[in-house]
């Protein structure tokens, strides 16, 4: 008679579902922080070397951290063959280096309040591309009904109080919604490595390659990045130690776990960032269509999370 293996402990429903809401929370948090950031470092809204050279620094320590703690942990982080170098260089470029290009920049021309909730849309990203990549991953009523339910919270924060006019600027909201879609491609990309790299290994070094690259070409086109305060050095400490701390443990989650029981849980991320933006930024959430959006997004993954009866 064979003993049946032991879950492993990152796909325990109550562990999974709690180191996923941690990890919306973290990066609903980053909202606020990029912008202190920009604040503290003294960086101009058109500035965007100089944006680049501030994500290249919080990514690159981010990865060496991770790549530090896998050490410590005698994981081999150099025992790679060229194609996984290759593809963990890939991964870099897409998660880290693009994808962030576009978050940053977007970022800067909009609200924290409204881009927490137009990158929202990774959620349903996600849920959309497992259907044509995992065979048990498909589209149901409930995932269709909450990704159409998610999208329409999405396009109601572009439009003005009345609900007349839609506001949405391509460099801003529009780049925050692409680096969603760039991200959540490249996470299911990550997930498909993580089954022959270390998750840890995989993010640290992708990290590191992503950031590296950020760092070249934000100093390359006249970035700089000055240290005006201790303010300024907490904020990118902060960055980095909740990029390593995500990103590590959502591929971990992602590894053992469908996409689409994890991906929901970004729902967090709107919440905390709405929430965090308007305590540390003094950003208006008072305005109905900002609780009715959320209402809607969180209904959506509540949808897509739904199991059919």
């Amino acid at each position: 008679m064979n003993t049946p293996l032991p879950t492993p402990v990152f796909a325990r429903k109550n562990v999974a579902y709690a180191c996923a809401t941690l990890c919306c929370l973290l990066w609903g948090s980053s909202y606020p922080a990029i912008k202190s950031g920009y604040e503290l470092f003294q960086i101009a809204t058109d500035d965007i070397p100089s944006k680049v050279v501030f994500a290249g620094y919080r990514f690159l320590f981010a990865g060496l951290l991770l790549l530090l703690f896998a050490l410590a942990q005698r994981k081999p982080i150099a025992r790679l063959s060229p194609r996984q170098f290759g593809q963990l260089s890939l991964l870099g470029l897409t998660q880290t280096t693009i994808q962030y290009i576009f978050f940053y920049v977007g970022l800067a021309f909009t609200t924290g309040v409204k881009g927490s909730i137009m990158n929202a849309t990774g959620t349903f990203f996600s849920v959309l591309l497992a259907h044509f990549i995992y065979h048990n991953d498909k589209l149901s009523y409930n995932k269709t009904l909450g990704c159409i339910l998610g999208f329409a919270g999405v396009m109601l924060v572009n439009f003005s109080s009345g609900l007349q006019d839609f506001s949405f600027v391509w460099h801003g909201d529009g780049f925050v919604v692409l680096a969603a879609f760039i991200l959540s491609a490249a996470t299911l990309y990550g997930k498909r490595i993580s089954q022959t790299v270390d998750p840890t290994v995989m993010t640290g070094w992708q990290l590191a390659i992503g950031g590296a690259v950020l760092l070249a070409g934000g100093y390359a086109t006249g970035g700089t990045l000055e240290l005006h305060s201790f303010s300024a050095l907490a904020i990118l400490g902060y960055l980095t130690l909740l990029s390593s701390v995500a990103f590590a443990l959502w591929s971990v989650l992602l590894k053992v776990n469908r996409v689409s029981m994890i991906a929901p849980f970004n729902f967090v991320v709107p919440v905390a960032g709405t929430l965090l933006s308007a305590l540390f930024l003094g950003e208006n959430i008072l305005e109905i269509k900002y609780a009715v959006a959320l209402v809607l997004v969180c209904s959506g993954i509540w949808w897509v999370n739904k199991r059919s009866a």
